[in-house]
């Protein structure tokens, strides 16, 4: 087979005032205002953070901006959270074609997370790179083009969205297996074992953990020494938001072992997002201590014509008592009809979510969609042009499609086949369970 590199050329001859002009003809002048704060408090050294505001989907166009904002959780070490900071956005844009417009390049994107060189593949990395470490992390990844919001997680880092008409929504899911019911069935099936740590006299403590190895979550990046049911396999939401905006918080668990999702954007409502990361962060300390990492990262999508994401009232003026009792009145019977109108606004429209673990399921069954520009086929992990002899389909062997027939697409190279057995424990770990 060919190099990547030399079969993926045809793609980057698209004229680069081409693709300024698309996207200045697809996308909205009208951008929201980012303004964003983070706060952390270490006990253990192995949180991680990736704040990246100037990335540009097409180089040399500033309105193709785009904003990441992450958060990385490491256990047994720091390793697997350095690796996945340093690396996980790059894998993510390689595995989204060139020459896409915003509106297609948003519509790939969550697919890019799940099957390209982004959450799956970092752990791939980490077998060569890290060859005996042990480390491994959950990623809370947050990519903010416009008012769409794409948010791909492992492991139990938390990203929430409150919106101004003060409803408070996860973006994610929790992997912890004392949580996650589908989860603990998902493990079960493939041949693993769920059960709590036991102790001299047969006793049994601590949350839920997936045996070989004992880890309390069931998705997470590395891990290289567990069993193969523990997978990379990020859970993906995209959701467009009205022009009222929102505010974002991404967080380590040691804020949401402290806090709930509602608890947490209520403690810092009406500050700016610098000084309500810091807030969220006082609070689960107060609440709980400093028993673990505690790492939050704030952003607000705010309409452009605002200057701040918080309304300002004028000093109170002096007045007789029947006066202020009559505004007081007025005043609440208008904030009743604003924030009944805010929420009728402030509306989230869901583009997009898929948490299976099999990538069979999350690549589907469209053979066009692998159709490349040269009449090839294309890797739908790698975007490697493929022969028509060259392709493996997705489903074959897949015990989980029987419905479907093997030459069916999408198809894969013989590369991210293996990737793609090794994600869904179709190999060794080296893990021997007595």
């Amino acid at each position: 087979m060919a190099s990547g590199d030399g079969r993926r050329g045809h793609q980057d001859l698209v004229p680069l005032a081409a693709l300024i002009s698309r996207e200045m003809k697809n996308e909205k002048m009208e951008k929201p205002t980012l303004k964003y704060g983070c706060a952390a408090q270490s006990k253990k050294g192995e949180d991680y953070f990736l704040i990246k505001t100037d990335c540009l989907r097409v180089p040399g166009n500033p309105s193709s901006a785009f904003s990441v904002f992450a958060v990385f959780d490491g256990h047994n070490g720091n390793a697997a959270a350095i690796y996945t900071r340093e690396n996980l956005l790059g894998h993510v844009i390689g595995a989204i074609p060139r020459g896409l417009g915003r509106e297609d390049w948003l519509q790939v994107l969550p697919r890019a997370l799940v099957a390209g060189k982004s959450c799956e593949n970092c752990s791939e990395d980490e077998c060569s790179v890290f060859a005996g470490e042990t480390s491994g992390t959950t990623a809370t990844f947050v990519i903010v083009d416009g008012w769409t919001v794409t948010v791909a997680c492992v492991g139990d880092s938390r990203c929430i969205l409150d919106t101004q008409g003060g409803a408070v929504s996860n973006l994610t899911v929790d992997h912890r297996l004392e949580d996650n019911v589908e989860e603990r069935e998902r493990v079960t099936a493939s041949g693993g074992e769920v059960g709590r740590l036991s102790i001299f006299g047969g006793a049994e403590i601590g949350p839920l953990r997936c045996w070989p190895g004992g880890l309390c979550l069931s998705r997470s990046i590395g891990d290289m020494d567990v069993g193969e049911f523990i997978v990379p396999v990020p859970h993906v939401k995209q959701v467009k938001l009205s022009n009222v905006g929102g505010r974002l918080i991404i967080a380590s668990d040691g804020i949401w072992d402290a806090l709930s999702s509602e608890a947490a954007a209520r403690t810092c409502h009406g500050l700016p997002a610098e000084l309500a990361a810091r807030q969220v962060v006082k609070e689960a300390l107060r609440t709980r201590g400093l028993k673990d990492d505690t790492t939050c990262i704030v952003v607000d999508i705010i309409p452009p014509d605002s200057s701040s994401s918080l309304p300002t009232s004028p000093p109170p003026k002096k007045q007789n008592k029947l006066r202020a009792l009559l505004l007081r009145i007025k005043s609440r019977n208008s904030s009743s009809k604003l924030s009944k109108k805010l929420s009728a606004v402030a509306v989230v429209e869901e583009l997009f979510e898929e948490g299976s673990a099999m990538l069979a399921e999350r690549l589907g069954t469209d053979d066009t969609a692998a159709q490349s520009t040269s009449g090839l086929f294309m890797c739908a992990v790698c975007q490697v042009d493929l022969a028509p002899s060259e392709g493996i389909s997705v489903h074959a062997g897949s015990i989980f499609s029987m419905s479907l027939k093997p030459w069916q697409g999408p198809f894969l190279c013989g590369d991210c086949r293996n990737k793609k057995d090794a994600m869904e424990g179709k190999r060794p770990s080296g893990v021997k369970v007595a």
